[in-house]
């Protein structure tokens, strides 16, 4: 994939006035003319590699902290906040969302802040937010992208990969010869309801033998990450500056899953992989020894200044459609960030057919534009099930722009231009008119009775 150009003009603006320079001040330092600063700073040209670099010299300025630092969690943030049924009326189209942000980052950044705090769709949230949510904020704002944890990951595992093929076998010998940790696999009997403990007394890393090769792996590595990734995890949980003790623990604990997988697939290895396989989920599976879970969640992290992977976004629902995870990555998802989802989107089907892959061409209206995705839906069962226990099972959905789906091995026999199947973010949020499947009219919008009349919707509302 073409690499994207980097947009940037928030930050370097917001770098300038921190040194107390004008524009001209600072074009002279960096050996470029005025006009052209000005131009970078209105997101009119993108940042280049050499004035990338040219700010590293003369400022200490560290790029990596570009994937943190748009207003807002950036233009595609803002757009899903901008397709809340409030602001139908206002068509904000992609041009006049570009310029305010430009314009007025920290004005943007504000109408974030105060749009997220009463909780979207102009209702007053709790009293207290909700950990989740201040955690996938975070997460958001990184983009689910984490340099240092990828660097520090991909590095260890091209280490370990030298000295042993067994990736579960380097790390638990690690674990013991390093950490003095041993690992121990115990009856389901012995632990019956929890799948990783450790235990400092006996210094043992204690594993339930209901995981299976996979989950094992990413257990050892998970405890690895807490032990040799603490300094990376501690730098970003001070960065988010929670007020929410649950909400940084929540954090602490994604970022120690996300070195954990970053091990297990590392980036420029896995990067490669997904190109060469089309994005392959179940090859990449046996590939990297992971679950489809891990493989899909890894897909959203793929967001490297200059080695990009496709942005994909992912989403885990139950059978009644709640969500328990949702990462948008570097993908424009209104589906993700969506509070209800539409019955009409295959990923509901998914649990239909357990562990059967359901591709679907899906177009959604948000922010006033429409955006069409090839979608991937499986169904995924936790760890840990016993016999005569209820059984969990939840729907694993991923997206792609469809424009840039044509390399994906799952869109072979799919005419990606054809007609697609026309959804919404819920019916609470949904502006669509004429939909058999309706079952509430939008927020803000009354409905429609008209007794001389039956539609082939039963709910019409004013405004259809």
């Amino acid at each position: 994939m073409a690499e994207r150009k980097l947009m940037a003009g928030h930050a370097v603006r917001r770098l300038r006035r921190t040194q107390g320079l004008s524009q001209v001040a600072m074009a002279e330092m960096l050996t470029i003319s005025p006009s052209y600063l000005n131009l970078v700073e209105r997101n009119q040209r993108p940042v280049t590699a050499t004035l990338l670099v040219r700010l590293a010299e003369t400022f200490g300025f560290d790029a990596r902290a570009l994937a943190a630092s748009e207003p807002g969690g950036g233009a595609e943030a803002m757009r899903r906040r901008l397709a809340d049924p409030m602001f139908a009326d206002l068509e904000i189209d992609r041009t006049e969302l570009g310029e305010w942000l430009a314009a007025a980052p920290g004005g943007a950044e504000a109408f974030a802040r105060v749009f997220d705090r009463l909780g979207g769709r102009g209702a007053a949230a709790p009293g207290v937010d909700d950990p989740a949510a201040l955690v996938r904020r975070e997460i958001e704002r990184w983009r689910n992208y984490f340099p240092d944890l990828d660097a520090g990951a991909e590095t260890l595992a091209d280490e370990l990969r030298l000295g042993a093929g067994d990736l579960y076998g380097a790390v638990a010998e690690r674990l013991r010869v390093k950490h003095s940790l041993s690992i121990r696999v115990l009856p389901v009997d012995v632990m019956p309801d929890v799948l990783r403990r450790l235990d400092l007394h006996a210094r043992q890393l204690q594993l339930s033998e209901v995981l299976d090769p996979a989950a094992r792996t990413f257990a050892v590595a998970f405890q690895l990450a807490q032990i040799e990734a603490r300094g990376e995890i501690d730098a970003l949980a001070r960065g988010a500056d929670f007020t929410d003790r649950t909400a940084e623990r929540l954090f602490r604990r994604h970022l120690a899953a996300y070195w954990a997988a970053a091990l297990m697939m590392p980036y420029a290895r896995f990067l490669r992989a997904c190109e060469a396989t089309g994005y392959d989920v179940e090859l990449l599976e046996r590939r990297f020894g992971a679950g489809y879970e891990q493989v899909a969640h890894r897909l959203t992290t793929l967001s490297r200044v200059g080695a990009r992977g496709l942005p994909f976004f992912m989403i885990r629902i139950d059978r009644a459609g709640q969500a328990s995870k949702r990462y948008a990555g570097a993908s424009a998802a209104a589906l993700v960030e969506a509070e209800g989802r539409c019955p009409l989107w295959a990923l509901h089907h998914a649990f239909d057919r357990p562990g059967t892959g359901i591709a679907q061409l899906v177009e959604i209206k948000a922010g006033g534009a429409v955006q069409r995705y090839l979608t991937l839906s499986r169904t995924v069962v936790p760890q840990g099930r016993r016999l005569g226990t209820p059984e969990a099972m939840f729907a694993i959905g991923l997206g792609v722009e469809a424009a840039l789906a044509t390399s994906l091995a799952a869109a072979r026999g799919i005419d990606l231009g054809a007609r697609a199947v026309a959804i919404g973010p819920g019916c609470r949020a949904c502006l669509r008119p004429d939909c058999a499947q309706r079952s509430a009219a939008p927020a803000g919008r009354a409905l429609a009775i008209n007794d001389r009349e039956r539609r082939a919707t039963a709910l019409t509302f004013i405004g259809d």
